[in-house]
């Protein structure tokens, strides 16, 4: 394996001067630059990544954790995520904190230093790293991304949830639907609250809340399907239903199918977030589409401004969001 000296002995400069070309230092003429890069190009030169984190005291690492990685949702995030970092010169650590106490794990290598910063995209920060905001408030390298809350201390970059839960509910109504259901996510997430208070506002708007029937879901295929079953049992089933993502909307469709409906002659579906899987669904689906890649773009960008020590209070980007209206709502039978 070539070292430093084996590069300087090549390119007949110092090991400071390949130092600093190593660390992109301005003043390295032209001329020198080529030589010592033809250098570590011949030899396959790789830096000493841990011994430059020892320097400079960074790790060009990022962590960033999700409530589910097998969410299409937060899979798009991601995406949007590595990007950025790459783009930025750091690499990503990813965690799936949805079971057992891997979220403390991922906290834990922040407090030791061995990332940079952290990215979390579930509803609440671990409790291990309660001390750390409480210290140092916005300037904590530490980004949320989806759930944005006034209780925490931290920047964030979501959307504006309730106004777009209210956009669908009124495309319902408007359609002519009365009977309407709705399952929410998870209420202790913020944007699950968001959401509702959207629906709630639309239905007191139209008149009809005494005709909305609500199941607390958790965001899954699953419970989609469950909770349609449920619905579908009712004396006076809804004519529309509103599901609070669309991996749930997709478990409306098929427990649909399954009790020889259809959709939407028989009843309507929307869901939210228009994951890549939502325009090929039959029927395709109605929904709302979340910036999802730029989500994750920003939290990168919020987080490197901390990490560079430029960004000392909080900032919460709010990013637009669109109605995509398609087969799967219609209006309801006379």
């Amino acid at each position: 394996m070539s070292t430093i000296n084996d590069v300087a002995k090549l390119a007949g400069v110092s090991t400071a001067t390949v130092s600093r070309v190593l660390n992109d230092y301005a003043h390295v003429s032209p001329a020198v630059l080529e030589k010592v890069m033809g250098a570590i190009d011949q030899l396959g030169y790789e830096p000493n990544q841990m011994a430059k984190s020892l320097r400079t005291l960074k790790t060009s690492r990022l962590i960033v954790t999700v409530p589910n990685i097998a969410n299409a949702f937060f899979a798009h995030i991601i995406r949007g995520v590595e990007e950025a970092a790459l783009a930025a010169g750091y690499t990503v650590l990813l965690g799936d904190v949805g079971f057992g106490d891997s979220e403390d794990a991922y906290a834990a290598l922040l407090r030791r230093k061995e990332a940079d910063g952290m990215i979390f995209l579930g509803h609440t920060l671990p409790a291990s790293l309660n001390d750390l905001v409480a210290k140092k408030g916005a300037s904590a390298p530490i980004v949320n991304g989806c759930e944005f809350s006034d209780s925490l201390s931290v920047s964030s970059v979501h959307i504006d949830n309730a106004l777009a839960a209210r956009q669908i509910m009124d495309h319902l109504y408007g359609l002519g639907h009365r009977r309407i259901g709705v399952i929410t996510g998870d209420l202790r997430s913020p944007i699950s609250r968001d959401r509702l208070q959207g629906v709630t506002a639309s239905a007191d708007q139209h008149g009809r809340s005494n005709d909305l029937t609500i199941l607390t879901g958790d965001y899954s295929i699953e419970c989609g399907a469950e909770m349609t079953r449920q619905l579908l049992a009712q004396a006076k089933r809804p004519t529309a239903l509103f599901c609070f993502s669309d991996d749930m909307a997709f478990g409306a469709l098929h427990a649909i199918r399954a009790a020889g409906l259809t959709c939407p002659a028989d009843i309507s579906v929307a869901g939210f977030d228009d994951v890549h899987l939502s325009r090929f669904s039959t029927p395709s689906l109605t929904t709302v589409r979340q910036p999802m890649h730029e989500i994750g773009r920003k939290t990168v960008e919020l987080l490197l401004g901390i990490i560079d020590g430029g960004t000392t209070e909080r900032i919460n980007i709010t990013l637009d969001h669109e109605l995509v209206i398609r087969e799967s709502t219609a209006a309801p039978k006379a």
